[in-house]
């Protein structure tokens, strides 16, 4: 059995596996793993391609719990060895398929820098680009209700404050944030900042160092392949569209009730 990644390209975590593995010709196998159920029906894959098999529903059923006991995405499974986790499945795509030096550098150095990326992201970008997908469409899609102007303008305050610590201390003025190419930091980076834009929160505007920074990103990993892997996150509005599965409601309840505080 070949190389299997599971993903929904709505999720940003799966968004960056994808373009990572289809950028360095990773031969691999989509699992389409639905993150909402009914979507299935309506939500074309990337290029129109037909997924090779769908995980109907979503990734709270037994079946991806064998993939993934944490039942989340993206996972992969190669052969009979899985990981969850996309740092971990990045690194080891990597250096399985031994990809180029500059996504994940062999210099000490270079790497920590990498390493120190991605320790900060999670806690600072990550912690509050998604919110805004949550506030302004996916709060409403489950619970019907609208959340104040105020708690999105609580968020965007909170990423102005991650944004410019990204600009001062990771990219200063430099292309990329390792300096001349590309790094797995930029690719995590910038497919996290597409979730406020994908629901009409322009945060490059006022912003010409980040903005510069985008267009080089996007231009390394190739307009094409970015725009496919973003096709969704683009077009989030379709979503209202869909009906939600009960359970699913059941299970994001607790979330919804944590983030609507």
């Amino acid at each position: 059995m070949g190389l299997e990644l599971y993903l929904d390209l709505l999720s940003q975590p799966c968004r960056t596996v994808y373009i990572f593995a289809k950028k360095n010709n990773i031969p691999f196998e989509f699992k389409h793993v639905e993150l909402f159920k009914d979507s299935i029906l309506g939500r074309k894959m990337p290029g129109g391609n037909n997924p090779g098999h769908s995980y109907e529903g979503q990734h709270y059923r037994e079946e991806f719990g064998k993939v993934n006991i944490l039942k989340k995405v993206p996972a992969l499974k190669d052969g009979v060895f899985t990981l969850a986790e996309s740092t971990a499945i990045l690194l080891y795509l990597s250096r399985k398929y031994n990809t180029p030096d500059h996504w994940y550098p062999s210099d000490i150095q270079k790497r920590a820098r990498v390493d120190e990326y991605l320790s900060w992201h999670h806690t600072n970008i990550r912690a509050n680009a998604p919110k805004t997908l949550w506030i302004k469409v996916l709060i409403p899609l489950f619970t019907g209700q609208t959340l104040p102007p105020e708690k999105l303008q609580e968020v965007m305050d909170e990423l102005a404050i991650s944004l410019k610590q990204f600009e001062e201390k990771f990219l200063q003025n430099k292309p990329f944030i390792l300096g001349s190419e590309i790094s797995l930091a930029d690719l995590v980076a910038i497919v996290e900042l597409m979730q406020p834009i994908g629901v009409g929160c322009d945060i490059f505007e006022d912003r010409p160092k980040l903005s510069e920074w985008r267009n080089r990103v996007e231009e390394a990993v190739g307009k094409e392949l970015f725009q496919e892997a973003h096709e969704i996150i683009l077009n989030i509005k379709e979503l209202s569209n869909i009906q939600i599965d009960p359970q699913l409601k059941e299970h994001l309840a607790p979330v919804l009730r944590k983030i609507m505080k």
